[in-house]
């Protein structure tokens, strides 16, 4: 039974982390549009950045962002799994790919002015 008790405790911290997180967000937004005639540009985007830096922060100590962290982790370490293609297949490929949209173009030219033909010729 405590088990359940510090869940839903841990998961209502979570939730009002999450939600300082978003009051940082939206506050760094607010003061961008508040102060627009009272600080310079450069201060304004400060305060969007701040912000946006303050609620990653404290978005980043829930549980969710924890779990973000280490996807993140984990996507990065699958991405030095990765066989990229050499240059010549890259190249090779785009190759492919630029001819087949350039029949299709032509196909869907000369089917739409057929089609336009015939409609003419049906309509007067």
């Amino acid at each position: 039974m405590s088990t359940q008790t510090e869940t839903s405790q841990g998961s209502a911290l979570d939730i009002v982390k999450l939600l300082l997180a978003a009051a940082a967000l939206v506050g760094g937004l607010y003061s961008y549009y508040y102060f627009e005639f009272e600080y310079p540009l450069y201060l304004r985007v400060l305060m969007v950045l701040g912000g946006t830096g303050i609620g990653i922060a404290i978005g980043m100590t829930s549980t969710q962002g924890q779990r973000l962290w280490h996807f993140i982790q984990g996507s990065r370490v699958e991405i030095r799994k990765v066989v990229w293609p050499t240059r010549q297949e890259t190249t090779q490929t785009a190759i492919a790919v630029f001819v087949f949209t350039l029949i299709m173009a032509v196909f869907f030219w000369a089917l739409d002015s057929g089609l336009l033909w015939l409609t003419r010729r049906l309509v007067g």
